[in-house]
């Protein structure tokens, strides 16, 4: 149970400072989204420019069977390097945005 508590709060660490540093334009609001019983963390952009609608998942990860899932990157930064900072192993990070079949030549987890 401490590796999940540590991972959740490395999840909300790292999309935090995701969202400060995406935060410059007043009329597209950066949104984050932390559900830590069911382990869901998102970053949203929300908002209008000029006469189109904004909305859309920028980051999607999910904590499950004791290992971060990297659901969707929309970021120019690789988030998984942002883990493997803290001290994550890469064991532990699975890019679920790859097939099940190319995960396994990533060098991160596969499931």
């Amino acid at each position: 149970m401490e590796k999940i508590t540590q991972y959740q709060q490395y999840v909300q660490q790292v999309l935090s400072e995701y969202a400060q540093l995406s935060q410059s334009d007043d009329s597209i609001e950066v949104e984050l989204s932390f559900d830590s019983v069911r382990n869901h963390y998102h970053i949203f952009n929300v908002g209008w420019e000029k006469k189109r609608r904004i909305y859309g998942c920028v980051i999607h990860v999910d904590i499950k069977d004791g290992k971060i899932w990297i659901q969707h990157d929309g970021t120019e930064a690789v988030i998984a390097d942002e883990f493997l900072k803290l001290g994550v192993p890469k064991e532990d990070i699975v890019l679920a945005f790859h097939s099940p079949f190319r995960r396994q030549f990533t060098g991160f987890a596969v499931n």
